[in-house]
């Protein structure tokens, strides 16, 4: 089911100011650590003339390098509106405008128009979103080759600094929640979906990686 209060709660913590510091981080230091480990997995793969969809890609980081190493062209779904306009003027700044296309919405309600692509992308996704099953469920189907996503671990401290950080939210009234899923129904959700785990590792100190392809 899609998440029916999301959308307010994800653009009052998902913001323009915070879209525009990303863009300023990108533009100074590039990918972070997760991020790059994920580029470099599809980097050795080959992504020549592949298709990537990407999941709640803010202001398209990922989509950028991976265009940059041959990628066919890029699709983004945000739920939040704030990114579009720092993403824009990345892709402009990249000269690859005119191979990205960026929708916004809840990639949940909305995965049925989303056409299928080679690769699907979660990066720090799937711990900001109630429903894993809906959510990594969809993007699964739409993965014809290989699904790459990060997630915080499931262990004491990552539960312990999330529930701060929720705590800290309901104080501050915002109804933003973060959320800590165990590997094993990641990879639940994925393999029901036909893919099958083909890497999984730690991606920095506080995020894990995980890389899913369909069997040919």
């Amino acid at each position: 089911m899609p998440c029916r209060c999301c959308r307010e709660a994800y653009e009052d913590f998902f913001n323009e100011k915070l879209a525009e510091k990303d863009a300023r981080r990108y533009r100074r230091r590039g990918l972070d650590a997760a991020g790059g480990t994920i580029v470099g997995f599809l980097k050795a793969r080959g992504v020549g003339g592949e298709k990537v969809l990407e999941v709640g890609g803010g202001v398209g980081a990922l989509q950028l390098e991976l265009l940059a190493a041959g990628a066919a062209g890029a699709e983004n779904v945000e739920l939040s509106p704030a990114y579009e306009a720092a993403a824009r003027e990345l892709a402009r700044e990249h000269g690859v405008e005119d191979r990205v296309s960026r929708r916004v919405g809840d990639f949940v309600a909305t995965a049925g128009d989303v056409a299928p692509a080679d690769v699907v992308l979660l990066h720090r996704v799937v711990c900001c979103y109630p429903n894993l099953d809906a959510l990594l469920g969809a993007a699964a189907e739409r993965a014809q080759h290989r699904l790459v996503l990060t997630y915080p671990p499931h262990n004491l401290v990552s539960r312990a600094v999330v529930s701060l950080l929720n705590f800290a939210q309901r104080v501050r009234r915002h109804e933003f929640r973060v959320f800590v899923w165990p590997r094993r129904e990641i990879n639940r959700v994925a393999e029901s979906r036909g893919l099958v785990r083909v890497r999984e590792a730690r991606a920095s100190l506080v995020w894990r990686w995980a890389a899913f392809e369909r069997p040919t």
